[in-house]
């Protein structure tokens, strides 16, 4: 799950983790009143998306009287923001975070992840903050600085000091970032993110260490033990389709294709979309039913595929182990005859009660294609589609 800026800068203030002073506003009104209770000179005027890469969409401005917050604040409130995380659609401004100015004289890059060749949390540190990592990483890999954790220690203050050194922070300035970093690993460990990423963390004139942006990501298995997190979801950010999804306990991710999945597993979902690749399709959607779905689960997920317009066929792919063929096979049936389905639909199943699940199929006299293996599914769905 995602948060928005300003919600991530309450969390780590919390954890003794300095950020600027910052107030959210829904109106242009609350913006200009926001900016007079920070009653600073400079007041910055950012747009609250679930996408980075804000300031060159023209989501961030720097005001310098209430006259130029009510300009931005109109400018950016309402507008559609295309950033390379958002897609081409974009994504509709609906809050702004209006903060207090800084002092800044130097961006550095600062980054909790866990990095799975280790199986442990990793704390990245680069002096070159304000861009993309992954641009660093691309054109200057020297310039970035790891420190894998320990899970029982957790990250060590000498940790922390030798990653403040390696990027260069400077020396009067070292102890305030070991702070930072301590705060920092323990907010992401004790609110199970799955990422936690401030680009940039800046040294100020007043010999400040601050988050001037945060990007707090959650795993969303441990959600049900972090009731405050979950009251900062913004539904206007997420797909409505994966909403949906997440009520019925559907695994769903809208994609850009045509060819609606349902699959049980991940593996086996990613194994399909691979296929359909390879046979130039065009996958609409990641959709994992799980391994203990209904008939009636596998109804919704069929509403869920049909509820998206760019889907021209729809590939049921299932394997069943502790999930019965019969019952998905039930499922496919009623949920046929309940939407009405007027586009080609190609089953494949496998593993337990196949041959009854097939056999329901057949003899539902409605218009569902067999398919005898992946491939054979992924060709046949491919070209009906085409």
């Amino acid at each position: 799950m995602n948060i928005h800026e300003y919600q991530g800068k309450e969390i780590l203030r919390n954890y003794g983790v300095k950020v600027p002073n910052g107030h959210v506003a829904y109106t242009v009104d609350e913006a200009v009143e926001a900016a007079e209770k920070l009653g600073t000179d400079v007041a910055v005027v950012k747009a609250q998306i679930h996408a980075g890469g804000r300031g060159k969409a023209g989501g961030v401005k720097v005001a310098k009287n209430k006259e130029e917050v009510r300009t931005y604040a109109d400018e950016i409130l309402g507008k559609v923001l295309v950033t390379p995380q958002t897609g081409p659609e974009g994504k509709e401004v609906k809050r702004l975070l209006i903060e207090e100015g800084c002092d800044i004289k130097k961006e550095y890059y600062l980054g909790l992840v866990l990095d799975r060749a280790t199986s442990r949390v990793v704390m990245m540190g680069s002096e070159e903050g304000g861009t993309e990592i992954e641009e660093v990483a691309a054109a200057t890999p020297e310039k970035i600085f790891k420190e894998v954790i320990d899970p029982v220690l957790g990250l060590s203050a000498f940790q922390a000091r030798r990653l403040a050194f390696n990027i260069n922070i400077p020396a009067e300035l070292v102890n305030k970032a070991v702070k930072f970093m301590l705060g920092l690993y323990r907010a992401f460990v004790e609110k199970d993110c799955s990422i936690a990423e401030i680009n940039p963390l800046v040294t100020t004139g007043d010999g400040e260490v601050m988050a001037l942006d945060a990007k707090l990501n959650f795993d969303d298995n441990a959600l049900y033990r972090q009731k405050d997190v979950m009251e900062y979801r913004d539904l206007d950010e997420e797909d409505e389709k994966e909403i949906e999804a997440s009520k019925h306990d559907l695994s769903y991710v809208s994609l850009d294709g045509n060819i609606g999945c349902m699959v049980n597993g991940a593996g086996l979902a990613m194994a399909t979309m691979d296929i359909i690749k390879h046979y130039q399709g065009d996958p609409a959607n990641f959709l994992d039913v799980g391994g203990g779905a209904t008939a009636e689960k596998v109804t919704e997920a069929f509403k869920i595929i049909l509820a998206d317009e760019h889907v021209k066929g729809i590939f049921v792919n299932i394997f069943g182990g502790i999930m019965k063929c019969d019952v998905i096979a039930e499922g496919v049936v009623e949920a046929t005859k309940q939407v009405g389905l007027n586009i080609p639909l190609v089953v494949r199943l496998e593993g337990t009660n196949v041959k009854l699940g097939k056999q329901i199929l057949d003899e539902s006299g409605l218009n569902i294609t067999s398919a005898d293996s992946m491939a054979d599914g992924a060709q046949k769905i491919v070209s009906m589609v085409q």
